[in-house]
């Protein structure tokens, strides 16, 4: 994902970019998104420039999901949406398209052929493979605090 290009989300924040603002905090902008395959869809972003999720300080994340929440609210009252989608993805591989990172606050309606998560029907995973995955990530969770307090 690395570029000489300018990041556009980081053009927008400094003022260079043209964006249609729905909320300026300290921490984080939203703006309604380039595209609107779904009327309503909008991208928060924190001001400071942070390529994906796995970077994002503590408190940038808190005011990212706090802004969703306040915005997901607003798009529930003036579009009437049957459901809302928040997305955020991280890589090549999750089709992350602008190295910022950001967060999608989406409405959605039955059909409307946006996000199909699973390539089929999806089956359950048992008990003894869903706990090996906890012990895995729990070990990853131990690891990321540790490092943190050093």
């Amino acid at each position: 994902m690395a570029s000489t290009a300018p990041c556009p989300f980081c053009e927008i924040v400094a003022g260079r970019a043209a964006a249609a603002f729905v909320l300026e905090a300290p921490r984080v902008v939203a703006f309604v998104g380039l595209r609107q395959w779904v009327e309503g869809h909008v991208l928060v972003i924190p001001r400071r420039h942070v390529e994906t999720l796995y970077d994002l300080e503590d408190d940038d994340a808190a005011a990212m999901l706090s802004a969703a929440v306040s915005i997901a609210r607003a798009v529930r009252s003036e579009f009437k949406p049957e459901g809302l989608s928040l997305w955020q993805s991280n890589g090549p591989a999750a089709f992350q398209e602008v190295a910022h990172v950001h967060l999608h606050v989406q409405p959605r309606w039955t059909n409307d052929g946006l996000l199909n998560i699973y390539p089929g029907v999806p089956t359950d995973a048992p008990l003894t493979q869903r706990e090996a995955l906890a012990v895995r990530i729990r070990t990853g969770l131990a690891a990321n605090q540790a490092e943190s307090s050093a």
